[in-house]
């Protein structure tokens, strides 16, 4: 999919593009590719004199294969960006490459974006930039708005794992914790846990992206400082990411631990049983010899009932004391 989006008076507008002849009729200054065919790739060749590299959604994490300008005066960024789905949580890699320089006047200013699938941030910009005359006023503003964008994505992906995390300690900390609520505990805060560290890849990733803009000299003076007020709303998210690693690992803690008790329980049952029978076993043993015992020979037929009661007796005395001291509880 070919979408192109230009400017008109202050507002961001989108077009899907296709065909060759409909991208000529425009000036944009974002150029989206979301899984491009390679007829879409061949007609930005042959329009803007831009070759997309076969190695553009690569997944290099180092700085220089992420990071780096052409010679030509292009700037290729790679970064990742979070989509936060409930049942598969996940990045996207995304290559930017930034025009400025090219001899091709209709290429000038010019911002590239090649990805798999729909990214949420694009369409937090989409929506915002129609709405908010003047938010972008270059292809180098569509770029950092992105990536402020991103930073704010992440942020409310945070409040909803907060908000996650409060319910699943209510919880726990309510107490009566079985087994099953204790596997089904476990299994969301592995969710969030797994969640959040995603984002403080995903902030990871966009602070060494927005640090490359800067270093890289190609922001005006107040696109500089909003860059570097990206870079502080990034450092909050570290911190708060940091907060909450912290509190899923005491929710962890604290499931594990009532799973503990309740294995204990379990065990302590065991164990006074054992004890609570060791008196029948002694009874039933001793009696069990092969000899001669005067007192049941005094019985007679009644010498099995006397022994089965007094079997019964010894382990209901156990029994009795251990209930009298609390240990059954």
């Amino acid at each position: 999919m070919l979408n192109i989006f230009t400017l008109a008076n202050g507002r961001l507008f989108q077009e899907e593009i296709e065909s060759l002849e409909e991208l000529t009729k425009f000036q944009p200054i974002w150029v989206d590719l979301e899984s491009p065919t390679l007829e879409e790739k061949r007609w930005i060749k042959q329009h803007y004199g831009l070759s997309i590299p076969e190695d553009a959604m690569d997944e290099d994490i180092e700085e220089s294969a992420r990071f780096y300008e052409e010679d030509n005066g292009e700037l290729h960024i790679r970064s990742d960006f979070l989509i936060d789905d409930d049942e598969d949580p996940r990045s996207v890699r995304v290559a930017f490459i930034l025009n400025q320089h090219n001899a091709n006047l209709k290429s000038r200013g010019v911002l590239f974006s090649i990805h798999d699938e729909d990214v949420p941030v694009f369409r937090l910009l989409r929506m915002r930039a129609r709405r908010a005359p003047g938010l972008i006023e270059d292809a180098k503003e569509v770029l950092l708005k992105l990536f402020d964008a991103d930073a704010e994505y992440s942020a409310d992906t945070l409040e909803g794992i907060y908000d996650e995390l409060e319910a699943v300690s209510k919880q726990v900390l309510a107490g009566d914790v079985t087994d099953t609520r204790a596997g089904e505990v476990l299994a969301a805060i592995a969710r969030q846990e797994d969640l959040n560290g995603r984002i403080r890849r995903n902030v990871m990733d966009t602070r060494r992206a927005v640090s490359f803009m800067m270093r890289s000299k190609m922001l005006n003076s107040e696109q500089f400082e909003e860059a570097r007020q990206i870079l502080r709303d990034i450092e909050s998210l570290d911190n708060h990411t940091a907060f909450l690693f912290d509190k899923i690992n005491f929710l962890m803690d604290a499931t594990v631990g009532f799973i503990n008790i309740n294995q204990n329980k379990i065990i302590k049952i065991f164990s006074v049983a054992s004890v609570a029978l060791l008196p029948p076993t002694l009874i039933a043993s001793v009696y069990g010899m092969n000899l001669q015992f005067p007192e049941l020979q005094l019985l007679g037929s009644a010498a099995y009932p006397y022994v089965l009661a007094l079997m019964v007796a010894s382990a209901l005395g156990p029994m009795w004391y251990f209930r009298k001291r609390g240990w059954l509880k």
